[in-house]
């Protein structure tokens, strides 16, 4: 059994950290979404951290011998979500002025910027990107040991979040703006809020990966990644925490089993094809068919409520038939 286990995380591992990872980049999203301001900046600032992280171990903690310890990782975690939460204050305060599509909008268009700066800036390696980024960890599995505290945290943090004060406000923002600045809620502070909390959880999470998959360039950050963020939230579910979890685990599973499926040798070479690589087209059927048959996602706070009225109700005991009369013998 201990063999098994350990076969299947030296072969899955690294899909096992990614599918952690996800789940904190769907609650980056959330977070902004729970304000009911739709940011396709997650990506952006998940790039920065990727940056900073890989800088960091590059050009300060790296050793002699080119290793990484998981305490000098940790500090570049610190570092390059702190940088990103700097970084959103003064992009929240010009894109926050704009609502709907034009924030998507916005926000894409601070993706495609910080793209364009790495793409041409000497400092990040250009568009070859920054190699050979220090491992702490001789596996990939390794990094379960900080993906899964990560996820937890951030979830943890999330959902006090949304049961204290700054939570209520940011979903009386949502629901009717007017009548939450009636009673005393400022909505750019509280987006702003809202903006910055999501960009820290991107900026951690990229420092993670660039450690993770050992290089750092354009590719990594752009808008194909805002649009799996979105996807993370919309499929998973846009009102609990648990949702962008869910939806961000099961998108990121999904192409390695398309790809496991693509490589049956029986299968025609256009299928197969469209298997290996048809993930964003996948993703936006996906995503019409949750708005059509999933508003709220898999998960949702009813779903929540049906689980909790089934558990006190408990298991119902099927009552007797009732005996039929005796027939009377003519």
């Amino acid at each position: 059994m201990v063999f098994f286990f350990n076969s299947v995380l030296n072969q899955y591992g690294g899909l096992f950290v990614t599918m952690l990872i996800s789940g904190v980049l769907g609650l980056s999203l959330y977070v902004p979404l729970m304000t009911g301001q739709l940011s396709l900046a997650s990506a952006g600032f998940y790039g920065v951290g990727g940056y900073v992280g890989a800088l960091l171990s590059e050009n300060v903690f790296s050793s002699a011998h080119g290793n990484s310890s998981v305490v000098y990782m940790l500090i570049e975690m610190l570092l390059a979500g702190l940088l990103a939460g700097l970084l959103a204050l003064p992009v929240g305060i010009l894109a926050l002025r704009v609502r709907g599509i034009y924030l998507a909008l916005a926000t894409t268009a601070f993706v495609e910027v910080t793209r364009i700066l790495a793409l041409n800036a000497d400092f990040t390696g250009g568009a070859t990107g920054i190699f050979g980024i220090p491992q702490p960890f001789q596996t990939q599995a390794g990094y379960l040991w900080v993906a899964v505290p990560l996820l937890l945290v951030s979830l943890w943090i999330v959902y006090r979040i949304e049961r204290i004060r700054i939570g209520r406000a940011f979903v009386a923002l949502r629901e009717d703006e007017l009548a939450a600045s009636a009673i005393g809620i400022h909505p750019m502070r509280y987006r702003l809020l809202a903006f910055v909390i999501g960009a820290v959880l991107a900026g951690v999470a990229g420092a993670l990966t660039a450690h993770l998959i050992n290089i750092w360039s354009p590719a990594e950050g752009t808008f194909d990644e805002s649009i799996a963020i979105l996807a993370f939230v919309l499929i998973g579910g846009s009102r609990t925490a648990f949702g962008p979890v869910l939806g961000g685990m099961l998108l990121t599973a999904l192409p390695e089993v398309l790809r496991g499926l693509g490589d049956i040798s029986s299968l025609p070479g256009w299928l197969t094809y469209f298997l290996q690589n048809g993930r964003f087209l996948i993703y936006g059927v996906l995503i019409a068919l949750s708005v059509l048959f999933f508003p709220q996602g898999l998960l949702s706070p009813d779903t929540f409520k049906r689980w909790r009225s089934k558990r006190q109700m408990g298991p119902t005991i099927p009552s007797e038939p009732a005996a039929e009369p005796a027939r009377q013998i003519p």
